[in-house]
């Protein structure tokens, strides 16, 4: 390692050191007794290195022999994967400590997940590339199953590591056949070796590379774990599994596709165009069903990654400009509106039935509000920042002349709005019940208020996202 490798690597140790001597200082000075000190002390440095990120990058560099990509596509990804952790942590705090589940092992396992999906954005070659998925992996199976005496808990974690188990078998064997075929993990000697005549088992090896990643942004066909790992999953956690991962999936998807594939992207679009159809369509007919807001949640997510592949799909740079505007908006309306779910309860005990909304807005009308324009922009109403969202993928799409697909889209989202109003419904006109309380901290108060605030606000240049998300995309499709 050089000093050169070790300064763009440098955010990367930082963080991994961190989670360390926290785990150290964890066990030695009272274990649990220390949890809310960590979890604050992880957010902090999360968002100090957002910051450090985001300011000090220029330019594009390459480490341990391209290896490792610090280039402004990564850093866009890194900013908004770490402050999405950071948010979801702080806002967590107290549904943790309330409910008996404050871990001092909790942050520091959310810490090291963020190390690898940091890996994950950043990597030009195949083993560096799962080492990022792993390391990320193996932290989400543990906390998945951190409410160590229930059932479901248990049953969400057990299901998310069979089923993650199967799709790196799926990634390590497209990854053994491209390496097979093109005689190195390299994602820049990958590009190389395309020419005019494809093998055969090259493309097989994407194939089998893009389902397995196609299961960590739960999109379909390869979905089937994400309604019973959000259901069963403590809150908190459904929070951080709808939010940093999802980015951090999304953009090692993209970069896998532009820069060990970029030659050839008639061999991959057609893939990713299936993988978005049926991720819209079967996101917004099967959470019609839904009567849990987690599970309704997760089909949401579905639809919504199905949305964001829409942008790969389009082949060129403003379609990945577009996935990335859409992925930040997402997470920023998933902040909020779990910091609502996590709010949720009756007789002291949480409720996730979409029932115990009825006519909520009598009780908490500023809160009613607030969650009514954030689903109002999940659902892609105008003139909410979600429509906007929506909106880029869609024009990508066309621009790069798959109308047929971008018009499947508008359609998908038309059927998907139905259960977002349906919750506006219940919450404005439903039937008079017991209905339900919203025990919220200032913390959890100020990530929905400031959601939703964006949510209509930042309409006014998309928040300055879309001039980052433009350079981005420049860096990743050249």
């Amino acid at each position: 390692m050089t000093g050169s490798d070790f300064n763009i690597l440098l955010p990367e140790v930082i963080l991994a050191l961190f989670a360390m001597a926290a785990l150290l200082f964890g066990v030695y000075t009272g274990k649990d007794k220390t949890t809310g000190l960590i979890t604050w002390a992880t957010a902090a440095v999360f968002a100090l290195l957002a910051v450090w990120i985001g300011v000090n990058g220029e330019g594009a560099r390459t480490a341990f022999g391209g290896m490792f990509n610090d280039d402004p596509f990564a850093r866009f990804a890194k900013v908004t994967i770490l402050l999405s952790a950071a948010a979801v942590l702080v806002m967590s705090a107290d549904y943790m400590q309330r409910r008996g589940l404050a871990r001092f092992e909790y942050p520091i396992l959310v810490a090291l997940s963020v190390v690898g999906m940091m890996m994950m954005v950043s990597a030009g070659d195949l083993m560096a590339l799962y080492i990022g998925l792993e390391l990320q992996s193996l932290a989400l199976y543990v906390i998945a199953s951190i409410r160590r005496d229930s059932a479901k808990s248990t049953e969400a974690g057990l299901k998310y590591f069979v089923l993650g188990a199967f799709s790196s078998g799926l990634l390590l064997y497209g990854a053994s056949l491209t390496y097979g075929y093109a005689g190195t993990t390299l994602f820049s000697g990958i590009l190389s070796t395309l020419g005019e005549g494809v093998p055969l088992g090259l493309l097989f090896g994407l194939v089998f590379m893009l389902s397995g990643l196609a299961f960590k942004v739960s999109a379909a066909p390869f979905h089937m774990w994400a309604p019973d790992v959000y259901e069963g999953s403590p809150t908190p956690v459904t929070a951080f599994f709808a939010t940093a991962p999802k980015v951090a999936a999304m953009a090692l998807f993209a970069r896998l596709v532009y820069d060990a594939f970029g030659a050839i992207p008639a061999d991959w679009t057609q893939v990713i165009a299936a993988m978005s159809l049926l991720s819209m369509f079967l996101g917004a007919v099967a959470a019609i069903g839904q009567k849990d807001l987690k599970r309704l949640m997760a089909y949401s997510s579905i639809a919504h990654m199905g949305y964001a592949l829409l942008g790969l799909a389009a082949g060129t740079a403003a379609g990945v400009q577009a996935m990335l505007v859409y992925m930040a908006i997402y997470v920023t309306m998933n902040v909020g509106t779990f910091a609502f779910i996590l709010s949720l309860e009756r007789d002291g005990k949480p409720v996730s039935d979409i029932h115990a909304l009825n006519m909520f807005s009598k009780k908490e009308p500023l809160k009613a509000l607030a969650m009514l324009v954030l689903l109002f922009s999940l659902a892609g109403v105008p003139p909410m920042l979600g429509f906007f969202g929506k909106f880029y993928v869609l024009k990508a799409t066309v621009d790069a002349g798959m109308v047929w697909l971008a018009t499947a889209g508008a359609v998908a989202s038309v059927i998907g709005a139905f259960y977002y109003l349906r919750l506006v419904f219940y919450m404005y006109f439903g039937k008079e019940t017991d209905g339900v309380e919203s025990r919220m901290g200032a913390v959890q108060w100020l990530a929905l208020m400031a959601s939703a605030a964006i949510m209509v606000v930042g309409i006014v240049n998309l928040m300055g996202i879309d001039p980052a998300a433009a350079i981005a995309a420049e860096a990743l499709v050249r």
